[in-house]
């Protein structure tokens, strides 16, 4: 459970923001999303190398 102390003088937008950034990196709406429907280990072991091949990619690119 993410927990959100509000100080004394802070708006209440100020608050819900940090609390918006703590619920992103728990990453629990991802998490949802990918499990709403399988995805047979294959396909993500293929997605995992392209990402991959894409990030080396945009290294090598940048070491030009």
């Amino acid at each position: 459970m993410i927990i959100v102390n509000v100080k004394e003088n802070e708006s209440i937008e100020k608050a819900l923001k940090r609390f918006k950034k703590k619920f992103d990196k728990t990453g629990a709406v991802r998490e949802l999303r990918a499990r709403q429907a399988f995805t047979k280990p294959s396909i993500v072991r293929r997605a995992q190398v392209i990402k991959a091949a894409y990030k080396q990619n945009l290294r090598d690119e940048e070491m030009k």
